[in-house]
């Protein structure tokens, strides 16, 4: 686990910074009162999600690869990281849909049909619930995290490795 102890610190935090956010957007009541710019302002969780990672790949190539990290390199720590990140990302919203917001799901389901976006109450809980968000969020942090690495890499890594 030593070869990838940075990663596993990396994933804990982005999982620590998720927690932090969807606490923010509850306590803002982005989960109740004003749930109808949720939708919207829950893309804005991108920034954070974007810095955690570059900060995490900076972290790797500092004081794993001693200032010199290839592309490849880079690639491969973002992957183990996004991995990391996806199983944890489970128990992350665990947290999020029983402990810190219980009430999303009833609150979205409802406005979601009041809005039109579902037919019926069966319809929207069949997409609003922990399982399918649990999914969603393990396959999100994989793709989004693999596709942040791909891009951040090309900045990131030490130019002329050949490796």
């Amino acid at each position: 686990m030593g070869r990838f102890r940075i990663e596993a610190k990396w994933a804990l935090i982005f999982s620590l910074m998720t927690l932090a956010w969807m606490l923010l957007e509850k306590v803002s009541g982005l989960h109740g009162k004003y749930i109808d710019y949720q939708y919207y302002l829950t893309n804005l969780f991108a920034i954070p999600a974007i810095a955690v990672m570059v900060l995490a790949l900076k972290d790797k190539k500092q004081n794993f690869f001693h200032g010199n990290m290839s592309y490849l390199n880079g690639l491969i720590t973002g992957i183990v990281l996004s991995l990391f990140i996806a199983i944890l990302s489970p128990l992350t919203q665990w947290i999020i849909s029983y402990v810190i917001s219980p009430e999303y799901f009833p609150n979205v389901i409802k406005r979601s049909v009041e809005l039109g976006y579902y037919k019926s109450v069966a319809e929207a809980e069949a997409f609003f619930n922990y399982k399918n968000f649990a999914i969603q969020s393990a396959i999100g942090a994989l793709v989004m995290g693999i596709l942040t690495t791909a891009i951040a890499m090309i900045f990131i890594r030490t130019k002329g490795s050949k490796k």
